[in-house]
Order: C-alpha cells, then sequence, then structure tokens
C-alpha cells in the first residue's frame, strides 16, 4: 500500500509509473514529484450512495481516471503533503475499481523534499487512456449496504471525537452510526507525516482478522486513510462507506446516536 521516497525515486528512472500529486493546484505548482501531475481530490466529493448515485459515481470516476492515463497495466502512487487522506482517497478509489497496483508516497511530499530528491515546478499534461474498472463492492459500499450490516459489521469512525459525540455537528443530526466505535484518523500518522508502523497500528486497530470491517468519516476520506492503516495490518475484509455521515446524517429515516 505504501511506497517509500527512495522506492519512488527510483521508478522515476525507470518511468514506467503515474505520479499524482492530490493537493490543491496553488501547492502543486509551487514545487512537485518530477513528472507528476495534479488531481485534487477533493473536488470529487460524493454523498449520494442511492443504486443510481452510485452508478453516476461509477461512471465519474471511470471517466476520472481515463483522463489521467490509468491502463489496467499502470502502477499509480498518490501523494500529498504528508501520508494524508487526499493520497490515501486516491488508493483507496482506485483498489476499489479493480485496479491493484496503487499505492500512497510514506511520508508525502514533506518527506520526499526532507531527503533533498529532485523537485520541479512545470504543470505536468495529462496522457488520456481509457479506463474500464468497476466498483468492487467488497471495498466501497453505501448506505444500504451499512444499514443491513448493523451490529454485524464492525463500524469504525474516523472523525474527531468531538464529531462522533455530537458536540460538532456538520449534517442535519448530530452523533454517529448505531454501534461505531471511535478511532480518529490522525492517530494513523507519525508526527514526520508517515504512516506509523504495524506494531502502532495494531494498538489501535484490535479486533478480529475475519471482521467485516466498515470505516466512515464525514465524506470517505479520512476514512481512505483509515482503510490503508487497516490493509497494512493485513485485514482482507474492510470497505469504506463513500457517503460517510455528510448522506448518512442528513438522511433522517437512517437511525443515529449520540
Amino acid at each position: 500500500m505504501l511506497k517509500s521516497p527512495e522506492e519512488l525515486a527510483r521508478m522515476l528512472d525507470l518511468g514506467n509509473c503515474i505520479i499524482v500529486d492530490c493537493r490543491p493546484y496553488k501547492e502543486y505548482e509551487g514545487g512537485h514529484v518530477p513528472g507528476a501531475v495534479n488531481v485534487d481530490f477533493f473536488q470529487y466529493h460524493w454523498i449520494d450512495t442511492t443504486k443510481e448515485g452510485l452508478k453516476a459515481f461509477e461512471k465519474q470516476m471511470q471517466t476520472l481516471f481515463s483522463f489521467m492515463g490509468v491502463t489496467s497495466k499502470a502502477t499509480v502512487v498518490f501523494y500529498e503533503e504528508v501520508s494524508g487522506m487526499g493520497a490515501a482517497r486516491g488508493v483507496w478509489l482506485l483498489r476499489s475499481f479493480s485496479h491493484e497496483n496503487a499505492f500512497m508516497l510514506n511520508g508525502g511530499f514533506g518527506k520526499w523534499k526532507s531527503l533533498g530528491l529532485p523537485v520541479e515546478t512545470r504543470t505536468n499534461g495529462f496522457k488520456p487512456s481509457k479506463f474500464s474498472g468497476k466498483i468492487d463492492a467488497k471495498m466501497l459500499v453505501g448506505f444500504e449496504h451499512v444499514r443491513k450490516r448493523l451490529g454485524k459489521a464492525v463500524l469504525v469512525d474516523t472523525r474527531t471525537k468531538d464529531e462522533y459525540e455530537g458536540r460538532v455537528a456538520r449534517a442535519a443530526r448530530k452523533g454517529r452510526i448505531p454501534g461505531a466505535v471511535n478511532i480518529d484518523w490522525t492517530l494513523n500518522i507519525n508526527e514526520d507525516g508517515t504512516m506509523k508502523t504495524v506494531q502502532e497500528l495494531e494498538k489501535l486497530y484490535k479486533f478480529q482478522k475475519e471482521d467485516e470491517i466498515i470505516t466512515y468519516c464525514q465524506g470517505g476520506y479520512r476514512a481512505a486513510n483509515s482503510f490503508v492503516a487497516l490493509k497494512l495490518l493485513g485485514f482482507k475484509n474492510i470497505k469504506v462507506y463513500l457517503g460517510s455521515w455528510g448522506e448518512w446524517g442528513n438522511r433522517l429515516e437512517l437511525p443515529a446516536e449520540g
């Protein structure tokens, strides 16, 4: 799931990967990994996970990944300033569209710069292709699946404690999905922006390896980072609820607590 800066530097020499800078364009043009293209995933927010909504989302992502030039054989490395939620969103999305060769730069651009690796400022163009990946329901789910699995799946709320406990409201309702446990996604990351070690992450995620785990946050970004963390730990049955609380909290017919 991760590539170190040194590994990515070697890949640059081979020229066999697509590098995606997930930061806002203003930060990208100030300096980025050589050859990287810029895609800010926060511009592709989505909170409609009805059957029709997921179908529309699938079409949008197929178009985006085609524009980015992702082919079935392409290796894609996403990064931002740290091992954050935008880059993790890219990794999770591409893998949830049945493309396994998707990775996050461990430590992000901050770590890259700290090692004195090369930086460029020119804007790189895309080389469009035809991406045909389909949504994998084993990794990306909507509210109907979550509702059916209440009390059965492990729900991990990756938001802040204030959001989880209802002191901060970012939807029509405060609170959380019933039964969810709170593990703030920022606990996945070290002070230098790298992901914590497997040994450190194991202390956070004390679940059974056979559990079905569904992560969520406000819009499926922080939850994607926890998806990566859980994958690093060897969990197999991990899903991200795409709509997250931004959808659930505004659908008044769905149960909530807190």
